[in-house]
């Protein structure tokens, strides 16, 4: 069980940069304020941190003006919490509320914008969400029609990308606890268990290693490898020849790690050995070009040029990793279609992936994080022969 484990929450002192770098940006790009909605972006800056997002009841707010704290225009339900944070200025509404769920609230604090035509910023691009009812937007902007609506995306996650040291000090605790979990695999499965008790037990080792939870889990094992990584696990034992994948989003203090590993039950067929070689050596190639100056389709084309060896990526292939902090998932994307310079202390995943043998496929991911000297490792590097159970 990985120990030291950081401390939980972060100072007003983290906040109040975070909130300022984007005040700053703010200025340069001529907004007047920021409305946020969706759970990463307000805790991001507020540290609310609750569950209780996952109830599509009631929506949240928070508001970046351009001077001074963040304002949160939230549910009672939700004052107590928020005022344990660094917010100060907290407008509540009972709720749920069908017929005004915050929108007299909201209106009242940005008329003052609107009166004098000001530009709000708001969550337009990709990888956003719009975590309100669309029929309550449409009322709060008729009610503010001086207001204009400029996209912020760019903004926010370009700040998200970036995580400071106290961010990374918790990814690391969180791909520890990951790492150290993989490493039991082989002496907590065995031939014969079916997957879906293959997967309640890696959550159980994880929970033990130190996980807050596990919401995300996903993998498959079949003879020689693999054709689906997204679906429930079935009641199917595992076999000798099978090839298991699993891939873990596991949190701590609400930051994820997000890795997979691959493992042999029984002697693994040459395809297989050869696809985790190949990916293995794609992830080295990865992990070289890493550093601040390239960009992300230098990564994918650094990891690429390794798969052609047995992938000729003549189909699709997307993209091979992407950012990771407070969801699993961030922004940016390791593709072709991706120019996002890489800078110092942004955190990703690499995950080469390849297509082998009859319609089987095989993924590959370690955590990394940036740095200007080079490469560091999160995740714990899997080892160049694939394991067996």
């Amino acid at each position: 069980m990985p120990s030291n484990a950081p401390e939980r929450g972060f100072s007003d002192a983290e906040f109040a940069t975070r909130t300022q770098n984007a005040q700053t940006l703010m200025a340069q790009q001529n907004l007047d304020g920021i409305l946020l909605l969706s759970e990463p972006d307000v805790r991001y800056f507020s540290g609310f941190q609750t569950l209780f997002w996952q109830s599509p009841t009631r929506p949240w707010f928070l508001f970046i003006p351009a001077s001074g704290k963040p304002i949160a225009v939230i549910p009672e339900i939700g004052a107590a919490l928020m005022r344990t944070t660094w917010i100060e200025d907290i407008r509540t509404w009972s709720a749920p509320s069908p017929e005004d769920d915050g929108i007299s609230l909201l209106t009242d604090l940005l008329s003052p914008l609107a009166q004098k035509g000001a530009r709000l910023g708001i969550m337009k691009g990709h990888e956003t969400a719009w975590r309100m009812p669309l029929g309550d937007w449409e009322r709060l902007v008729a009610a503010l029609p001086g207001l204009k609506m400029a996209d912020a995306t760019k903004l926010v996650q370009g700040l998200r990308m970036v995580k400071s040291e106290a961010e990374i000090e918790k990814l690391a605790h969180i791909c520890a606890i990951g790492s150290a979990t993989f490493a039991r695999v082989p002496e907590i499965l065995s031939e014969g268990m079916p997957l879906e008790e293959v997967f309640r037990t890696f959550r159980r080792e994880a929970l033990l290693n130190g996980a807050d939870d596990v919401p995300y889990l996903v993998g498959a094992a079949n003879q020689g490898g693999y054709g689906d990584v997204i679906s429930p696990p079935s009641r199917r034992p595992l076999q000798s020849g099978d090839i298991l994948m699993l891939d873990t989003g596991a949190t701590w203090d609400g930051y994820f790690c997000d890795f997979d590993r691959n493992y042999a039950v029984g002697p693994a067929s040459d395809d297989a050995r050869r696809a985790h070689d190949v990916l293995w050596r794609a992830t080295e190639a990865g992990i070289a070009a890493a550093k601040p100056g390239n960009t992300c389709r230098d990564l994918f084309q650094a990891m690429q040029s390794v798969i052609a060896e047995l992938d000729d990526a003549g189909g699709y292939i997307g993209r091979l990793g992407h950012g990771l902090g407070m969801q699993l998932t961030e922004q940016p994307s390791h593709a072709a279609f991706d120019e996002t310079v890489l800078c110092e202390n942004m955190v990703l995943t690499l995950e080469p992936s390849l297509s082998y043998g009859d319609n089987l496929m095989m993924v590959h991911e370690e955590n990394i994080v940036v740095r200007a000297t080079g490469t560091e490792m999160l995740s714990t590097r899997a080892p160049q022969d694939m394991p067996t159970i």
